[in-house]
C-alpha cells in the first residue's frame, strides 16, 4: 500500500537505525508526543534497533489519557441525568473514574451512545428533540475542527438541545510545560504528524529556541519514527535545536488553514487541566461567547464532582516520561486490558496498552 509498505520495509528501517547509530556519540532522551508513535516503537520493537545511548521517552501524546478525571466525572454525571443522550467515541467508554465509567453508567440506565463523528451526535440530536444531547469533545488538535463543524451545523439548523463538553486541548503548551519542569530530562521532542497536519508548525519554534530543544514533525510508521529520531540526534550532536518537518508528505508549515479558521471560529484559546500535569495556561480550547449556549457545563450548571477512590495509579507520571508502564506494580496483574485500573491501560493509544500488547511473552513484534 503506497505511504504504508515502503515505511514499513525491513531494509529502509535497517538502514536509518544503522545511521542513528553511526550518529550518535553522546546519551540523549527523545520523547515522542503520540500513542500511535508508542505503539508502533513497542509493536516493531524500535527502541531495540537503537544504540543503548539513545532513551524513547513516552509522553502526553494520548488524547483519551490526559483527559483528567473531573472530566470523566462530569461525563458519567450528565450521563445519568433524566432526559439526556450522552454520545461519546468508545475509546471513552472504559477510562475509570473511582470505581465507575461510561460503560457502567450506561449499565445503570444512562443513555450513553457511541457515535462515529461529533456530527453524528447532531443528529442524535435532530432525531430526539425532546431530550438534550450531548457529545464529548476530547482531543488535540486534530479534532477540533470536527467538533467545531458539530456546532456550526447545531446553530445553523437551530437545534438548541445540542451541546459539548469540552476537554480539547492544545499540544505545544503541554510541551512547554513538560520543559519548564526542574527535573527534565527531555533532549528532544518528535512531534505528532497529524496534529502538525492540522496546527502547522510555527507554535513549535519559540519553544525549539526558548529552551534548546529539537522538535522534529514525524509520522507513524517505524521508518518514519526512526527518521524523526534521526534528524533529532543529528541536531543534538551538533549543537543545534530548531524545528524541523520530517513528515513532509502530510504536513505544512501553515497546517490547515481552512481547519484552523473553523476551530477559532467556535473555539477560543483557554486554561485546561491535563491529567497529571495540572492546568496549563492557553493550553485548550472553550467554546466561545458567541457558542456559549452550546457549552453543556453552562447548561447542566455546577456539576459536582463524583468521591475519588486513589487507586495507585501512576498514569500521570506514565503521560510525563518520568515512568513507564513496568514500573507499576499492577501493571499486567491486577491492571490489564480487561480490567484497566488507569487511563493508560484502558485506552487502545495508552503507554500501559501498548506495553502489555507488545510485552515479552504478549503479541511480540512484527519484524
Amino acid at each position: 500500500m503506497r505511504y504504508v509498505d515502503e515505511f514499513r520495509a525491513v531494509d529502509s528501517v535497517q538502514r536509518l537505525a544503522e545511521e542513528i547509530r553511526k550518529t550518535t556519540i553522546q546519551h540523549w532522551s527523545v520523547m515522542e508526543v503520540c500513542g500511535g508513535q508508542t505503539h508502533a516503537i513497542m509493536r516493531y520493537g524500535l527502541q531495540e534497533l537503537l544504540p543503548e545511548e539513545i532513551t524513547l521517552l513516552h509522553g502526553p501524546g494520548c488524547p483519551v489519557c490526559v483527559t483528567p478525571q473531573s472530566y470523566i466525572d462530569k461525563a458519567i454525571e450528565i450521563a445519568l441525568l433524566p432526559d439526556v443522550v450522552f454520545c461519546t467515541f468508545g475509546d471513552m467508554l472504559r477510562v475509570p473514574s473511582g470505581d465507575s465509567d461510561l460503560a457502567q453508567a450506561k449499565a445503570r440506565g444512562g443513555d450513553v451512545r457511541v457515535v462515529y463523528s461529533p456530527v453524528d451526535a447532531v443528529e442524535v440530536a435532530r432525531v430526539n428533540p425532546d431530550k438534550d444531547v450531548v457529545f464529548f469533545a476530547v482531543g488535540f488538535e486534530t479534532t477540533a475542527p470536527a467538533n467545531a463543524l458539530a456546532v456550526r451545523r447545531a446553530k445553523d439548523e437551530g437545534l438548541t438541545n445540542f451541546s459539548l463538553l469540552v476537554s480539547q486541548v492544545l499540544v505545544p503548551p503541554a510541551l512547554l510545560a513538560l520543559l519548564s519542569q526542574p527535573d527534565c530530562r527531555i533532549d528532544a521532542f518528535l512531534a505528532a504528524g497529524h496534529v502538525c497536519a492540522v496546527a502547522g508548525l510555527d507554535a513549535y519554534h519559540a519553544i525549539a529556541e526558548k529552551h534548546h530543544t529539537p522538535i522534529v514533525a514525524t509520522g507513524f510508521e517505524p521508518a518514519d519514527i526512526l527518521r524523526g529520531v534521526l534528524h533529532a540526534v543529528r541536531q543534538l550532536e551538533a549543537g543545534e535545536a530548531f524545528v524541523e518537518n520530517s513528515y513532509e508528505r502530510a504536513v505544512a508549515q501553515q497546517g490547515n488553514k481552512t481547519a484552523q479558521a473553523l476551530m477559532m471560529e467556535i473555539f477560543e484559546i483557554a486554561p485546561k487541566e491535563w491529567r497529571g500535569m495540572g492546568v496549563i495556561p492557553a493550553s485548550g480550547l472553550a467554546l466561545n461567547a458567541a457558542h456559549a449556549d452550546f457549552d453543556a457545563e453552562r447548561r447542566f450548571g455546577a456539576i459536582g464532582a463524583a468521591p475519588r477512590r486513589d487507586c495507585g495509579c501512576i498514569s500521570g507520571a506514565i503521560l510525563q516520561g518520568v515512568k513507564r508502564p513496568p514500573d507499576c506494580p499492577r501493571f499486567a496483574t491486577s491492571c490489564t486490558p480487561d480490567n484497566p485500573i488507569g487511563v493508560t491501560m484502558a485506552s487502545m493509544e495508552g503507554a500501559c496498552s501498548a506495553y502489555y500488547q507488545y510485552r515479552e511473552g504478549g503479541s511480540g513484534h512484527e519484524r
